[in-house]
């Protein structure tokens, strides 16, 4: 009894190596995460972070430092005898240090940051588009790879009603019911199914190794796809990332407006320059001295000749071509979602005739079944039934699947 015990402890404390499974959700997400693509939003971010520091820099005071040193063909000279005022030298010297601090532009820097932010938000929603766009390329590839997973499941099956009817066909066989070698032809059917098996198997690997380089992991070559059951978002109003990206375009050419408008705004500058050199601010005084100035400059351009202006009536025509890509864009969606409508449609039909045929099918097979126990039939009319039944129920496979494609390409198309 304690052997027992301790064999059924040994195997709980064995590490249990679950299969993998994996959901066109998560096939979403990860390639939203891991795509190259996905690193561009960071990078704008990284690169706006410096641009709105560089803009930043100029609210600060800014030096520099001069020096000349001067030899002059003439100097002035008072033309006054005996005045006791030494004649300047001809050769000069001048060192000076410089401030110059910004007081007021009419907020240029602010304007600035939010147009560099704006600009920021339109490429990084570019960007997402981009990534969106990979929805129905992976839609193709995960409603694949589920379709020879289901085709792989329906083979099985066949195998399995295969090897119960060719030990049926044996049995009759030594009992004289049953004509020789009725046997040999259920069993090249089955080889047959197995190298089907195969292709299918050398298929789901290709599309395995395409979908996991989109989604930046490894997938196992026996990862479990799980069947989705895509409801349509018939009654949503339409939310693709485009119809922001033109929003945040308008948004962008809105603050290019506001920074032209602050263009001409006075602009007021405190300014400090400290110097020595011969000579210096006096000068009647021929030696070296120390010196310094302070004071305010203001600017301001009066007139422009309808710069400004004209400025503003190219960004008013930009969002005007803004508005125009949006109505196209939508017009395009509409009639994109009307024609999967009908896909879905068409599919939908299609099922409804696979079903009836099936039902056929299964009665045509039941009865070739009974006559080939009776030995009324060969065993090669008997597959002729059970590949005409399998095919049907490939097609309908086909058919299911090819229903939840279309409905989860109508739901990205659609925004949901």
């Amino acid at each position: 009894m304690k052997r027992i015990f301790l064999f059924f402890f040994v195997l709980l404390a064995l590490p249990s190596t679950a299969q993998q499974s994996i959901t066109i959700e998560a096939c979403y997400n990860l390639a939203a995460k891991n795509y190259p693509l996905s690193k561009q939003s960071h990078l704008l971010a990284s690169q706006n972070k410096l641009d709105t520091e560089i803009i930043s820099k100029t609210k600060l005071p800014q030096f520099s430092v001069n020096a000349q040193a001067t030899y002059q063909s003439d100097v002035v000279e008072i033309p006054i005898p005996n005045v006791g005022v030494t004649p300047l030298n001809k050769d000069q010297y001048r060192a000076t240090l410089s401030v110059n601090q910004l007081i007021y532009n009419g907020k240029i820097a602010e304007a600035s940051t939010l147009v560099k932010l704006a600009q920021l938000k339109t490429k990084q929603k570019q960007v997402e588009i981009n990534l969106y766009q990979l929805k129905q390329q992976i839609n193709q590839l995960y409603f694949s790879i589920l379709l020879t997973q289901e085709s792989k499941l329906l083979i099985a099956a066949k195998q399995v009603q295969l090897r119960a009817k060719l030990k049926e066909v044996k049995s009759g066989i030594s009992q004289g019911i049953i004509l020789p070698s009725s046997d040999k032809i259920l069993e090249a059917e089955l080889l047959q199914s197995n190298q089907q098996l195969t292709s299918l198997e050398a298929t789901k690997m290709t599309l395995i190794k395409t979908l996991s380089s989109l989604l930046g992991i490894a997938l196992e070559p026996d990862t479990l796809f799980q069947k989705p059951q895509v409801s349509l978002a018939l009654h949503k109003e339409l939310n693709r990332p485009e119809l922001d990206l033109f929003q945040l375009k308008k948004e962008e050419i809105e603050s290019n407006e506001t920074l032209i408008s602050k263009q001409n705004a006075p602009k007021l500058f405190g300014f400090a320059t400290g110097g020595y050199g011969n000579p210096g601010l006096n000068m009647l005084d021929n030696s070296f001295q120390a010196f310094y100035t302070v004071g305010l400059t203001l600017k301001w351009n009066l007139f422009d000749w309808d710069t400004t202006k004209k400025q503003r009536e190219s960004l008013a025509i930009n969002k005007d071509f803004v508005e125009n890509e949006a109505e196209i864009f939508k017009l395009n969606t509409s009639v994109e979602l009307y024609k999967q409508q009908k896909e879905i449609d068409k599919i939908e039909s299609f099922i409804a005739s696979d079903l009836e045929i099936i039902k056929l099918r299964k009665a045509v097979l039941k009865t070739a079944s009974s006559q080939l126990s009776n030995g009324v039939i060969t065993s090669s009319a008997y597959t002729t039934e059970l590949t005409n039944l399998y095919e049907n129920e490939n097609t309908l496979l086909r058919h299911k699947i090819l229903l939840q494609l279309a409905k989860a390409n109508y739901n990205v198309i659609k925004g949901h």
